[in-house]
């Protein structure tokens, strides 16, 4: 069991959406869309980055909300008409994972099938839980993936920073290629490391 209260688990939302707001503004791009599961700690992560993507870039964001298994095909159209330099995917929060897996690859075929475009950005959790991979499984996402840029953020507990990976499809594999590295405060890095790891905080 994590080491963390819920009310923590929404502040360190808070802290990671900050940092993956200032990396995606980083990119020097000026149109967001952010999808979530509706639920308390995607919502909060989510709200986090939009509100650092809009003060860092001076850009325009909009919230996509998605409802496990039930609009995954209405939010891929309307992404197409948001047309958007940069699609990010904050799958996670407190939901079964099941059940989030099959709502993200879901709505990466449906994205797909209407060829959303702009580059992708996955969230760490969805990522490690392998719902990417899954995802690649479907000869139809794969396509449409390998013509995208991609990329996920990473945590590195022990050293106490956030990373920014391009990812590459290389057959049924994902490789990931460090691009840059964000540090995280002692405080941001003590709560990572007793939600996602059950652990205290191992680095000075």
């Amino acid at each position: 069991m994590p080491l963390t209260t819920f009310e923590e688990e929404i502040y360190l939302r808070a802290l990671t959406g900050r940092m993956v707001g200032k990396a995606i503004a980083d990119l020097n791009i000026n149109k967001l869309a952010v999808v979530a599961p509706k639920n308390i700690i995607c919502s909060s992560i989510a709200t986090a980055t939009e509100a650092a993507f809009i003060d860092y870039s001076g850009g325009v964001t909009y919230h996509f909300m998605v409802e496990l298994g039930k609009n995954e095909e209405e939010i891929a159209k309307r992404l197409k008409d948001f047309n958007a330099q940069v699609v990010l995917l904050q799958f996670g929060g407190e939901s079964p994972i099941d059940q989030v897996k099959a709502s993200f690859v879901k709505l990466l075929k449906a994205m797909a099938k209407e060829n959303v475009p702009g580059a992708i950005v996955f969230h760490v959790r969805i990522f490690a839980a392998g719902g990417v991979k899954e995802a690649i499984a479907d000869e139809e996402i794969k396509k449409y993936l390998e013509g995208k840029d991609l990329f996920v953020y990473t945590v590195g507990f022990d050293e106490g920073k956030v990373y920014v990976n391009k990812v590459a499809i290389e057959g049924g594999e994902l490789k990931l290629q460090k691009l840059t590295e964000y540090h995280v405060t002692l405080e941001h890095a003590d709560l990572l490391n007793r939600s996602l790891k059950d652990r205290k905080v191992t680095f000075q």
